[in-house]
């Protein structure tokens, strides 16, 4: 069990991981071993999750998530396969753990009285100003 709060864990189980060939350090040894980590998992499906933190998940995730909710991470920032195995899983716990946050409610405000009437008299000005700028026509009488 991987545990991301007191409340939530995830069962090893629910997780698939493959292995692929990672481009970037490594010299000869990246044409040769598969060191990249891609870790699957399927959040739409896990009875770990709960519904709203599988919501927040789906709009952290972004890209990495498929349109079947099955998140997708994949590591290949390390030359050993354990170190991108272990960077995948911590990358995973921390995703999920954001996602367990819920956001603050924002409580709607309205401007006060004294910056509405700041905000119009600087339209006022403005608008003076760009009045001034304007040709004068002189009309014959």
């Amino acid at each position: 069990m991987i545990q991301i709060t007191p409340d939530i864990a995830i069962d090893e189980s629910e997780l698939k991981e493959s292995f692929i060939r990672a481009s970037g350090p490594g010299g000869q040894n990246v044409n040769k071993v598969a060191t990249a980590v891609q870790l699957r998992f399927d959040a739409a499906a896990s009875p770990s999750l709960p519904g709203d933190v599988r919501r927040r998940l789906a709009r952290l995730a972004g890209r990495r998530m498929t349109k079947d909710g099955v998140l997708v991470i994949e590591a290949r920032r390390f030359r050993s396969q354990e170190r991108n195995r272990n960077d995948a899983l911590d990358r995973l716990v921390k995703l999920i753990a954001r996602a367990v946050e819920k956001p603050k409610i924002r409580p709607k405000t309205k401007p006060g009285p004294a910056a509405v009437l700041r905000r119009l008299e600087a339209k006022k000005h403005r608008s003076r100003t760009k009045e001034r700028r304007q040709k004068i026509s002189v009309s014959e009488q």
